[in-house]
């Protein structure tokens, strides 16, 4: 990724060196090892190796061997759409998530992209917090776009950012 941004200038920057390299599947059983504790839905191996064979966006975050998190994002026509963004539960509440959405939105605009798009559970407060910290707004809501545990299903805030 040719866009990073300046990781000195970040809350994170907590006496650990930070950078990006792309999501491969030799890094798939780190990152499915994050999933697994990180939500009660994760997302599968194949879910990832279908984003990487359609050529998506997708980016670890490390300091040193240690995964901080990873983002995968979708390119459409003028927009740019977040699929996942994850930081390792033991990495969070340092500023990591912040990193990734900088260097996404720098991705995004280096690709010409006009919006970045993304889904968040209704839940999920502390992301939307994050995300509005970064500038996005709500824009609507996806009605049982999650599943949820008993076979029930979960809402979704749609939020985007203008690039």
């Amino acid at each position: 990724m040719s866009a990073v941004p300046d990781l000195s200038a970040s809350p994170a920057q907590a006496g650990k060196e930070a950078g990006f390299e792309p999501l491969t599947p030799e890094r798939l059983p780190a990152v499915l090892a994050i999933e697994q504790v990180a939500y009660t839905h994760p997302w599968t191996r194949g879910n990832f190796l279908d984003t990487l064979n359609a050529g998506y966006q997708a980016q670890c975050l490390l300091a040193g061997d240690e995964l901080l998190g990873y983002f995968v994002a979708m390119k459409g026509v003028d927009e740019v759409h977040l699929l996942n963004i994850t930081v390792a539960p033991a990495s969070q509440h340092q500023g990591w998530a912040l990193v990734m959405l900088d260097a996404l939105v720098l991705w995004a605009r280096s690709q010409g992209a006009h919006w970045l798009w993304l889904e968040v559970r209704v839940s999920n407060t502390r992301a939307q917090h994050v995300y509005q910290r970064r500038g996005f707004v709500r824009a609507g809501l996806r009605k049982a776009y999650y599943p949820a545990g008993n076979g029930q299903r979960e809402d979704a805030v749609v939020m985007s950012l203008v690039l």
